[in-house]
């Protein structure tokens, strides 16, 4: 199975950061390298591919940023992985969207790899196309406040001993 690139993981933290931000007005590309841990010059072009596949927009000058351009709760990790990533299916015949006979193929209809990748392909989407970024940043914080939370209790257990 392939694994998502650098390029697509940073761009999904540059995601989650500016869906954290969203309705507060563009963020510089400088605080989401920042905190998300991303150099700076790779950030700059995955914003501009996103602006240009429409996911992101910018506002030049003071005041300026970037900043999702639908809430976070409408964009889905599915739609971000096929921007960046193309198909979600592993194997071109099993795609949805990028279909493509395999050359080694002799009969799709009853080829058996192929039907496993479709079902592969189907539960990917299935879990991708159903999670948003704002769902992901909502698991995020409460798995931080899980582990502040711990922290706090082993701090206060300390404190008695």
């Amino acid at each position: 199975m392939r694994t998502l690139s650098r390029k697509t993981q940073y761009t999904l933290r540059a995601l989650y950061s500016l869906a954290r931000s969203y309705g507060t007005g563009p963020t510089l590309i400088s605080k989401i390298a920042k905190e998300e841990s991303i150099p700076q010059d790779f950030l700059e072009n995955i914003l501009l591919n996103l602006k240009r596949e429409g996911l992101v927009e910018s506002k030049k000058g003071k005041g300026g940023g970037y900043a999702l351009s639908q809430p976070p709760e409408n964009v889905t990790i599915g739609a971000v992985i096929r921007v960046m990533e193309g198909p979600l299916a592993p194997l071109p015949c099993a795609s949805e969207t990028a279909f493509r006979k395999c050359d080694e193929c002799v009969d799709i209809r009853t080829c058996g790899t192929r039907m496993v990748m479709r079902e592969v392909r189907d539960s990917i989407a299935g879990i991708l196309d159903q999670t948003t970024l704002s769902q992901v940043c909502r698991r995020v914080d409460d798995a931080r406040a899980e582990i502040d939370a711990e922290a706090h209790s082993q701090e206060a257990l300390m404190y008695y001993i």
